[in-house]
């Protein structure tokens, strides 16, 4: 496990966060398709908190795109750096996240995050802002369509439906089971949406969410309860 220093030269204000943002988000990549679903790594990030003790514990899961073995896991701890701010949560996540990456023994391949990309009120969340600080190909895969508009799917598993910010498709809700309420999957960085979905339903053959956040949200809550009980002991 990695401990995470409070980074320097954080944003302190949402200001000075949304600025950050606004420049980083020119550096977005839309128009590559990202590597074929099934080959070679793929690995997911996920963050837990406790809010209490100020701590955040982030992990990254190294899975085989082919077989969804996993091949390597890195997890970090840190404080928690930025306050809850709906719109800049990617300011309390990236620098655990940056750090569990880092300290994977392999390549990380695609990178998928439990969250969004483009499917963000500034279009810039915490897949997108992950991609761009690390170069990496990078999709969000949602639990909830945050403030946007979608139709159902049609039932059976692979049906997708836009995720709207009014006309605009800043995603699509994917069924990746059927019958069972969609996920809302986004682009980060380096990755076509078609492919971004293409992935997603290679990464769930049995459940709703993809293993990749199954495996890297195990992770980090052992993780957050391994070091909440190093700071009850100390």
């Amino acid at each position: 496990m990695t401990t995470v220093r409070t980074p320097a030269g954080r944003p302190g204000t949402e200001e000075e966060a949304r600025a950050v943002q606004d420049a980083l988000r020119a550096r977005v990549v839309l128009d590559e398709p990202g590597p074929p679903p099934g080959t070679g790594h793929v690995t997911g990030v996920d963050v837990a908190y406790d809010d209490d003790r100020d701590v955040v514990a982030a992990a990254a899961v190294v899975l085989d795109a082919a077989t969804l073995d996993v091949v390597a896991e890195a997890t970090a701890v840190g404080r928690i750096s930025f306050p809850y701010v709906p719109g800049l949560l990617a300011f309390r996540e990236i620098p655990t996240v940056l750090a569990a990456l880092e300290a994977l023994p392999r390549t990380p391949g695609l990178v998928v995050c439990d969250g969004y990309g483009l499917a963000h009120p500034r279009r810039f969340g915490l897949a997108s802002h992950l991609g761009v600080l690390t170069g990496l190909p990078t999709i969000g895969v949602a639990k909830n369509p945050f403030t946007f508009t979608y139709d159902e799917p049609a039932a059976p598993r692979g049906s997708t439906s836009p995720l709207l910010a009014g006309q605009e498709e800043v995603g699509r809700a994917l069924r990746t089971r059927e019958g069972v309420k969609p996920v809302f999957v986004s682009v980060g960085h380096r990755v076509s949406l078609d492919n971004a979905c293409a992935h997603t339903l290679a990464l769930a053959p049995a459940y709703r969410l993809p293993e990749t956040t199954r495996r890297a949200d195990a992770l980090c809550r052992r993780a957050l309860r391994e070091a909440a009980s190093a700071l009850t002991a100390d």
